[in-house]
């Protein structure tokens, strides 16, 4: 059983950055994909990033490139997501995920493991 936490949500103006981080515990060993999706409330859910800890491949949504970034602390079983130049529109609750395989950023279903989510503000 996987257990994600995350942190690193808040509050900022528009241009300003932020860097989520999610800690994964319960498991060893094994490689998996983590990473992020985010809910804009009254919308559906959407992934933004994952990072697959085996391979090293990255999946990115269209709307973070050049904007957000994601990377790992293996040694922490960490991920994180720093996102810079933030807009009104990535206001959302953002969460990590997790699953064997990276098909859910990548448009097929949903991660098996999901964190509480932390919220991000943006304001103009």
């Amino acid at each position: 059983q996987i257990q994600l936490v995350e942190s690193g949500g808040g509050s900022v103006q528009a241009g300003g950055s932020l860097r989520l981080s999610c800690a994964a515990s319960g498991y060893t060993g094994n490689k998996i994909c983590m990473g992020w999706f985010r809910q804009v409330a009254g919308k559906e859910r959407e992934a933004v990033a994952g990072f697959h800890t085996g391979s090293g491949r990255t999946y990115q949504s269209d709307f973070m490139k050049g904007r957000f970034t994601i990377s790992q602390d293996g040694t922490k079983n960490t991920v994180y997501l720093q996102m810079s130049s933030l807009k009104p529109e990535d206001t959302a609750m953002y969460y990590c995920a997790a699953d064997n395989f990276c098909d859910a950023w990548i448009g097929h279903g949903q991660p098996f493991y999901w964190g509480q989510g932390t919220q991000v503000t943006v304001s103009s």
